[in-house]
């Protein structure tokens, strides 16, 4: 889903462009239905927002029960900074809870159809354009980087260099959520040998870049410099951390914009194989 998962900033804040949609469409469903409420004395909201609560509950449940054993206990099942969202079982959930409203309130039923109906069209209109054009997969940018030497590269050399998958994060050392994932790639990198793990700096200099993974006590390969934030522009990531992940045939086959757990990336590795 990587045209959903480009990113954009707004001011401080950073966010999906599925995220933007799913309050759009939301948005546009609370409409619906307090106008088609209002005409038959039905308020609507109070249940529209459980519907949402319990469909991420369940996207987040069906997510936790595949990626089990990468949680390390139950404040880790909480943290859902992550983005450890199943869309089936939020589906499923949500499908299931309206269900269960429109048998159990019939005056409700028809503000509830409108307002459901209402936004599934505005997330079709809107999603559905960006989903079909994944089937168009990107390779990866000819972007000029830097290594930490000084030296110019750039990620398809890098690639023809190792033919394997690539797994390539984009961060910044002022980011939180960059800082907080880097030991889940330091991890990551020493056990997936058959994986390229890249982590391009975004606009920073050499000297703050070594300052931070000294202080950190990190031991990463392949960290690169893009002083003018080309990749991010290149691959539409406005906003970090956003990890990028290609195929063996340099083809982007997932993205995730936001921080990463060791489920979450499990989840990006288990696409690309």
């Amino acid at each position: 889903m990587y045209g959903l998962n480009q990113s954009i900033a707004v001011g401080p804040l950073g966010f999906s462009i599925g995220q933007l949609l799913i309050i759009l469409a939301f948005g546009i469903a609370l409409l619906a239905g307090a106008l088609i409420g209002r005409r038959h004395r039905t308020p609507t909201a109070d249940t529209l927002f459980t519907l949402l609560l319990v469909a991420l509950v369940g996207a987040r449940l069906l997510f936790v029960a595949r990626y089990w054993g990468s949680y390390d206990g139950p404040l880790s099942l909480l943290d859902i900074r992550d983005g450890g969202f199943d869309p089936l079982g939020g589906l499923l959930a949500g499908l299931g809870y309206a269900a269960w409203r429109l048998w159990k309130a019939p005056p409700q039923r028809r503000a509830l159809a409108g307002a459901l109906f209402a936004g599934a069209i505005t997330w079709g209109l809107t999603a559905g354009p960006l989903m079909l054009l994944e089937s168009q997969s990107r390779p990866i940018p000819d972007i000029a980087l830097a290594t930490l030497a000084g030296e110019p590269i750039d990620l398809p050399a890098l690639a023809a260099r190792d033919p394997q998958p690539m797994v390539v994060n984009l961060w910044a050392t002022w980011c939180p959520p960059c800082r907080r994932e880097m030991p889940v790639f330091e991890q990551a990198q020493q056990e997936e040998r058959d994986i390229t793990f890249v982590f391009v700096n975004q606009g920073e200099d050499v000297a703050l870049v070594n300052r931070f993974l000294d202080h950190e006590s990190l031991t990463l390969d392949n960290v690169l410099l893009d002083a003018r934030n080309a990749l991010g522009d290149a691959t539409g990531a406005m906003a970090m951390p956003t990890t990028l992940y290609y195929n063996a045939e340099g083809r982007l086959v997932d993205t995730h914009f936001g921080e990463l757990s060791r489920a979450t990336l499990q989840r990006g590795l288990d696409r690309l194989r």
